[in-house]
């Protein structure tokens, strides 16, 4: 037992609850036979809900903008799907499993072959670390992106090598490919990236894919693409057709206003969608949720609307806050990306003392940074009146 029990004398003031939690959760782990993969992972920790914040600070109402959800939806056409859908929900969703696939191919130029499901973004990641990694494995990750890239890896056993953004805060390929060993098999790519909203060069792309070694996969998580104009993103269909070993992983939750529907997709040669699809879950898409993304497919009118004017918002909001002092930075997704002059875990709570949920981004490493949600216009103008408002306490 001394083995693997952390020795007592390492811990020094607070660091000692650190320390006895470690050796208490050992102890569980090596009791009760959990995986050390597991015990190696961090667990997710959400922000506070609406609720929350309205019963700690006494509110009536919240304004959330540090989820990137998109406060325009759920559009009237999938409501109305999905609302339809109810009455079936006891039946396992093959219709519209099977045409969500076929729409989205039909899009792409491709057959449903090519598609397949998951319950979110998130979910697929999932299911593609499942298919892919085995202990030994390498897998390059962003340092400051999307976090469950390093964690699905993690508990498949594989070791993490994190590259940091350059200065630009922003994926740098050139750097990637300094990190490409003979071990690696996948490289996660956020694009654009979470938080910070920049992109890739596109011109960087074929030769980092050509530099991959054999067996590695490039997956590209274009979660937030819809918000960027597409001539300034990679034409990944282009790879996978050309049967490079690339992946291409999107979501419903963003531009469409689904997030509570739960559906995303990848998109990848028919061969790795068969293996993807013997290693997820039937059915890993929920009746509701599919009614919805199947309706908005065949009638994007409404996710254009108002993709459109948050895009708009977005290039509006970077302005004021630059008048306000801070310092932005180019952002193709649904949220800003910006610097204050103060640090950011104290304007925040300021923030939500007012009601208004934002992101401090200390956790990625960047004190002085926040991450703000396009809303509606509305929720937009209210948001700069309060953080105008916590800028002038704070002189």
């Amino acid at each position: 037992m001394a083995s693997f029990l952390f020795s007592r004398k390492a811990c020094i003031g607070k660091a000692t609850d650190l320390c006895e939690r470690k050796m208490t959760q050992t102890l569980w782990r090596k009791q009760k036979g959990i995986r050390k993969e597991a015990y190696d992972c961090e667990k997710y920790v959400s922000g506070k809900s609406m609720d929350e914040v309205m019963a700690e600070y006494g509110l009536s109402s919240v304004i959330k903008l540090g989820s990137n959800e998109n406060q325009y939806g759920p559009y009237e056409t999938a409501y109305k799907a999905m609302q339809a859908e109810v009455g079936k929900i006891n039946i396992y969703p093959e219709k519209n499993y099977i045409r969500l696939k076929e729409l989205v191919g039909e899009r792409l130029g491709v057959t449903g072959d090519w598609v397949s499901l998951g319950h979110g973004a998130g979910n697929v990641l999932d299911s593609v670390a499942k298919t892919l990694l085995e202990d030994g494995d390498e897998v390059i990750v962003p340092q400051q992106s999307y976090r469950l890239y390093r964690e699905i890896s993690k508990i498949m056993g594989a070791k993490v090598v994190e590259v940091p953004l350059n200065d630009a805060y922003t994926i740098d390929l050139e750097d990637f490919k300094k990190a490409l060993t003979p071990k690696t098999k996948i490289v996660w790519i956020c694009n654009p990236n979470n938080p910070t909203g920049s992109i890739i060069e596109k011109e960087s792309f074929a030769s980092f894919i050509d530099a991959m070694p054999e067996d590695c996969w490039m997956v590209l998580d274009e979660a937030y693409a819809e918000f960027c104009d597409p001539d300034l993103l990679p034409d990944v269909m282009k790879f996978i057709k050309e049967g490079k070993n690339v992946i291409d992983i999107h979501t419903f939750s963003k531009y469409y206003g689904l997030a509570g529907g739960r559906i995303g997709y990848l998109v990848a040669s028919p061969e790795f969608v068969n293996w993807y699809d013997t290693v997820s879950e039937p059915f890993n898409a929920n009746r509701i949720g599919l009614a919805g993304a199947v309706a908005l497919m065949e009638n994007r009118e409404e996710c254009k609307k108002y993709g459109n004017l948050m895009i708009k918002d977005r290039e509006w909001l970077n302005e004021e806050l630059t008048k306000l002092g801070c310092r932005c930075y180019p952002s193709y997704a649904n949220f800003v990306f910006f610097e204050t002059p103060y640090p950011a875990a104290d304007v925040a709570e300021q923030l939500l003392q007012k009601g208004i949920i934002v992101r401090p981004c200390g956790g990625w490493g960047y004190d002085k940074h926040l991450r703000v949600s396009i809303g509606t216009t509305e929720q937009n103008k209210q948001f700069l009146q309060g953080i105008q408002e916590v800028f002038d306490a704070m002189k």
